[in-house]
């Protein structure tokens, strides 16, 4: 319990990553198991320190040296059957309720349950990467979707004045490529962690828009810290306008400088990596750029997708200095050819 505390700091702000402002149904099922919690280790803090408080208080004078030691007691059945039945009680009753929180938090996404029969579920491929993320989005109400983002989770909220009828459930599938990691957004939902070899799911269901932000929770290397992930709720349609132009291929300019950008790009060993939908370049060990300045961060969410591409060209020129460890490497490239490319990644919305 000692992380989530410290972490529940409400400031307002898309930082807040506090269990006790829920806005998913997950998350509230863990919020009102980690208030009975609370409640319950209180009030054994509370009688143990009143006893030890009285009996310093009680007792605290000494008798007169050289005196024989007090009247030892050598037991009492009643006190021995009370501490051990009421921590066997509390026992009990917080497996019962843990158990029921695990059933509340877990759903089959292919056989849903009857509230969430005539939802519109969105369904997306969550794969964890040293250090970054990757969103496949499958599928969305009866849509098929096939298309890839990076680090930015976008969703539709599902209920309230945007959605009156339709609940609209998010599904996580969630796969590692490397090492264990654990996709955890605080307000949406646990911890649930991503295994090599192994294909684990969780849900959420966000009845607020905003930015809700959250990291990796299982180390996984030297930038564990700085693997984060920001989830962003739409109305629903809003979140419709921002798929379709993720659905679209990479838009062609007219500009010949941004040509120029593209033909230096596809030159690189950048191709071998990364994917730009419509284009030569069909890597799938990094992050899809088809969309990139679509989103409002680099690296993971260390630094900002700035208007003017200063931060972009910082992380292209050197990705070592911003994120040491990360395998991205620098290419030498030169100062124009170095231009170019980052005129023709800030043409890609």
């Amino acid at each position: 319990m000692i992380g989530p505390l410290l972490l529940a700091v409400s400031d307002g702000s898309p930082q807040n990553l506090s269990i006790f402002d829920p806005v998913s149904p997950p998350a509230e099922s863990i919020h009102h198991l980690s208030i009975l919690v609370l409640a319950i280790t209180a009030g054994i803090l509370l009688v143990v320190e009143s006893v030890l408080i009285y009996s310093l208080l009680r007792f605290r004078r000494r008798g007169a040296p050289g005196t024989s030691e007090p009247p030892q007691v050598y037991g009492s059945k009643p006190i021995e059957i009370a501490w051990t039945a009421a921590p066997a009680l509390i026992v009990f009753v917080l497996t019962l309720v843990i158990a029921r929180t695990e059933w509340e938090v877990r759903i089959d996404p292919n056989n849903l349950p009857p509230d969430l029969k005539d939802s519109q579920p969105l369904r997306v491929r969550v794969v964890g990467h040293q250090w970054w993320w990757e969103f496949h989005y499958e599928g969305y109400g009866d849509e098929k979707l096939d298309f890839t983002t990076a680090n930015e989770l976008h969703v539709p909220v599902s209920n309230g004045i945007y959605a009156p009828i339709k609940r609209r459930p998010v599904f996580l599938t969630l796969l590692s490529e490397d090492v264990a990691h654990s996709f955890w957004v605080p307000r949406l939902a646990g911890k649930t962690d991503l295994i090599p070899g192994r294909t684990n799911d969780m849900w959420f269901e966000a009845k607020r828009t905003g930015l809700f932000v959250g990291q990796c929770a299982e180390y996984c290397g030297t930038q564990h810290a700085n693997m984060l992930l920001r989830v962003y709720v739409y109305p629903p349609n809003e979140f419709a306008d921002w798929l379709a132009n993720q659905k679209k291929n990479a838009r062609e300019s007219d500009d010949a400088e941004v040509r120029k950008g593209k033909e230096v790009f596809l030159s690189q060993s950048c191709i071998n990596c990364h994917r730009v939908r419509g284009t030569p370049a069909r890597g799938t060990f990094g992050p899809d750029l088809t969309h990139l300045m679509s989103r409002d961060t680099l690296a993971a969410g260390m630094i900002l997708n700035d208007g003017d591409g200063k931060k972009l060209r910082e992380w292209i020129a050197d990705p070592q200095r911003i994120k040491p460890g990360c395998l991205m490497p620098a290419f030498g490239l030169s100062e124009s050819d170095l231009d170019r490319i980052v005129r023709y990644l800030r043409s890609l919305e």
